[in-house]
Order: structure tokens, then C-alpha cells, then sequence
């Protein structure tokens, strides 16, 4: 799921599950915190880069994976209690990206949906291909996206646009992403996209480490607040409100291609 590799002081970490699109099953999860972890840890390493092998950058969270998460139980309230640690647990898979000392770019080509978006709004910079698009997948599946877009995008985009992105789902391709301010820069393909975020990252890699280290404290710390607080509000909010059924009868019309038909509010 995951390969690795450090060049002149900058790491690469590839997202490699091609032929499911790179989806993000339970290996992720479980490995992408630790690795990234053990990175920040790495005295040689000075900045990360994230890409994507195959078509696409990632398709988001592995839909088996998510219908693992449905609590067993059959009482409520605990069912709810367990489902919302689970979502902390997988929004602190992604907070590691701000959390670690150095900066973070993304490299993205193809599609970059639902939780991709999570990961990808969580680094420090982002880069697109010309086929690149974005998108707040989890209003097609009957949810409210909880990985933490919602929470950083309003700093990153202007607000009517991440509200049309939300309550849509529509794409957002790569020269609006460019033009809104999502992305650093758009480049011809996948290779040429990674090709610019490993220069940037190299330059970053040449700057004092400690420096950089302290420069990204400071920038988190006046937003860090705002998302942490938002990403807790949501975790209770799916862990009471989120409809299985919806997002079994979402996920199914998205993988035949067809629209689902929700049921009205009580």
C-alpha cells in the first residue's frame, strides 16, 4: 500500500494500490501515521513529498474498510461511542501530516476524492497535474465528510466555493484548484508533478532545518485551534447522526454510476 524512499534528504512516500484506484484500506490506516512518524524521526530527512502510482492519485477511503467501521453492537449509545473514537482514530492518521516537523507536499494526478481530499488539504502545499480534480466525495454516499476537509479548506479556499464543493460534490478541476488558490501549480502530467514537488521539496531541504521546523510550528499554531475543534464537533456529529443506510445506497449508486435516491427528513 505504502513504498518509501529518501533522496537528498527528501522522502517520498507513494501511495501504491493501483488496481484499486489507491484506496485507503486498514494497511494505510495502520501505516501511513507510523511511517510518517518514523520520517519526522529521521535526522536526514528535511521534507516529504506524497504521490500517487497509476491513473490516479487516490480514490479515497476503501469503501469495505468503511462498512468494517458499522458498529457491531446493538445498543445506540455505545455503538455511537465506538464509531466516533474510530473516526478520531482515522483523523489522526491524516493530523500526522501537520503534525510532524517537516513540511509536507502533495503530488497529485487523476483523482483525489473523499479522504484523498482529507490527506491532501492536511499538507503543507499542494501541486496538480492537468487531469487532476478534487472532490468533497462523501455527500454522494449520504455522509458528512469528516477527515478533516471541512475543517482546513475554509482556510484555503474561498467560502462559497468550498460550500457549492460540499453540498455538491461536483470536481474541482486542476486550473480552478490553481486559480482558487488550492494548489501551487499545475503541471503537464504525473511525472512533471512530482518532478516540481521534489524540486520545491529540495529547496525547502537546502533552508536550516531548525528553521523550517519552527516556521511550520508557528503557521500551525494559528489555525491549529480552529481544525482541532472542528474535527472533534464532526467525530460527534457522525457518531450520532451518520445513516448506514444512506451510505450503503450511496456507495452502491456510485460504483454502478447512478444517482441514489435519499429518503426526506423526518
Amino acid at each position: 500500500m505504502l513504498n518509501s524512499k529518501i533522496e537528498n534528504h527528501v522522502a517520498i512516500v507513494t501511495l501504491a494500490r493501483t488496481e484499486a484506484r489507491n484506496a485507503l484500506n486498514a494497511a494505510f490506516w495502520q501505516g501511513f501515521p507510523a511511517l510518517m512518524r518514523s520520517l519526522d524521526d529521521n535526522p536526514s530527512v528535511r521534507a516529504v513529498v506524497v504521490a500517487g502510482e497509476g491513473p490516479h492519485f487516490c480514490a479515497g477511503i476503501d469503501l469495505d474498510y468503511l462498512r468494517s467501521l458499522v458498529p457491531a453492537t446493538a445498543e445506540a449509545a455505545r455503538g455511537s461511542e465506538r464509531l466516533r473514537r474510530q473516526v478520531m482514530e482515522l483523523q489522526a492518521a491524516l493530523n500526522v501530516m501537520t503534525a510532524i516537523r517537516k513540511p509536507v507536499l502533495a503530488a497529485v494526478h487523476g483523482a483525489c476524492m473523499g479522504a484523498a481530499l482529507d490527506l491532501v488539504a492536511a499538507a503543507d502545499m499542494r501541486y496538480a497535474a492537468t487531469d487532476a480534480f478534487f472532490q468533497i466525495h462523501e455527500i454522494n454516499i449520504g455522509m458528512v465528510a469528516d477527515l478533516g476537509s471541512l475543517q482546513r479548506l475554509p482556510q484555503q479556499i474561498p467560502n462559497g466555493l468550498l460550500r457549492e464543493l460540499a453540498f455538491t460534490g461536483r470536481r474541482l478541476g486542476a486550473e480552478e484548484a490553481r486559480a482558487c488558490g488550492f494548489v501551487n501549480a499545475v503541471l503537464p502530467d504525473a511525472a512533471a508533478v512530482l518532478a516540481h514537488a521534489l524540486k520545491m521539496a529540495h529547496e525547502i531541504a537546502e533552508k536550516s532545518p531548525l528553521a523550517v521546523a519552527g516556521t511550520k510550528a508557528v503557521l500551525n499554531h494559528a489555525q491549529e485551534h480552529m481544525v482541532a475543534e472542528g474535527l472533534d464537533y464532526v467525530a460527534t456529529w457522525n457518531a450520532g447522526q451518520l445513516s448506514f443506510q444512506d451510505v450503503a445506497m450511496g456507495a452502491a449508486a456510485s460504483l454502478q454510476r447512478q444517482k441514489a435516491k435519499f429518503s426526506d427528513l423526518s
